[in-house]
């Protein structure tokens, strides 16, 4: 099994071993993905849904002191746990849908927000369910702090996130995807930034799945990138940084121990890669924390990330 499929098998067993979906419903998705059943049988009798110990904040050599963010723990949610209401969510300003050019006469999609004047341009990378209302939310959040921001749509061969219907079949159309396409599609996503919000810096932030491919735009080593925050984002096995121009915010919660097992490795290569890097992990937050929609969201820990955000961009996009 490849590395991102891998990583979405595990999304979904830890779904299943958390209650958010049932063994039924977690074989379906494993099945769509390629599983066979006794492989599917296996990982999903492996999972368990203990939590990990708190942890705090650190610091590269080259970055500003990075307090630990404080947030208040949650309990594993059930399998009859519904999105949850939120009334206190930051601004948003409505998106537009956009096609722009790709690699190799690929049409890609997105969902475009800016503002008068706007302090940077940001590429935002969806989560596992491809680009979601949600995804498209944070990119207007971006554009009403002062930024542009593009949601870019990695299932636009596909024929885009929504022409796949349930959420499950955009999962598993991620896992069949190469890695190589992925970075070449963000990389295309730059491009239109960069002719949307002429002369201004480049940023990047992305979100599970997309957290993941933050890292890889990171160490395709754009020189055109000068900020990135990936949230819980799996480290990509081979990545390397040397060279690269992004200043970097990692973003991890502390009950997510399958995403967390990476983390060592992530700053560890940071380092080495002499880059401008900080890592903020949130206590009593679990993994997708920042996702208003979903039932792991942590309404303490994504206050406390969003100015971090805010900041992070403000002063490696100015």
């Amino acid at each position: 099994m490849k590395e991102i499929e891998r990583y979405l098998a595990e999304e979904i067993a830890t779904d299943y071993g958390d209650g958010i979906v049932n063994r039924r419903e977690a074989l379906r998705r494993l099945a769509l993905l390629g599983l066979e059943v006794g492989a599917a049988s296996a990982l999903l009798a492996a999972c368990s849904s203990t939590s990990g110990p708190a942890t705090t904040s650190s610091a590269g050599p080259h970055a500003s002191a990075a307090p630990s963010a404080a947030a208040s723990a949650s309990s594993a949610p059930s399998a009859s746990a519904s999105a949850p209401q939120v009334a206190d969510l930051p601004p948003s300003t409505p998106t537009t849908a956009i096609t722009f050019a790709g690699a190799e006469a690929r049409k890609l999609q997105g969902a475009w927000a800016t503002a008068d004047a706007p302090h940077g341009a940001i590429l935002v990378i969806h989560e596992n369910k491809g680009l979601t209302p949600h995804i498209m939310n944070v990119a207007g959040r971006l554009a009403a702090a002062g930024f542009a921001a593009l949601a870019i749509d990695l299932l636009s061969e596909e024929g885009g996130t929504a022409s796949l219907g349930d959420p499950a079949n955009a999962t598993a159309a991620l896992g069949k995807v190469q890695p190589d396409r992925f970075v070449a599609d963000m990389r295309s996503g730059l491009d239109e930034l960069a002719k949307r919000a002429p002369g201004k810096k480049l940023g990047a932030m992305g979100f599970c799945f997309g957290g993941g491919m933050t890292w890889r735009l990171v160490g395709a080593k754009d020189d055109r990138l000068r900020a990135a925050i990936p949230f819980y984002g799996p480290f990509p096995e081979g990545a390397d940084f040397k060279g690269t121009k992004a200043a970097v915010m990692a973003m991890y919660a502390a009950l997510d121990k399958r995403v967390n097992g990476t983390k060592d490795t992530a700053e560890s290569k940071l380092k080495e890669a002499g880059a401008t890097y900080e890592i903020n992990v949130f206590d009593g937050a679990d993994h997708a924390f920042f996702n208003d929609t979903g039932p792991r969201y942590n309404a303490d820990a994504a206050r406390n990330a969003w100015p971090k955000v805010l900041d992070w961009f403000g002063k490696y996009l100015a």
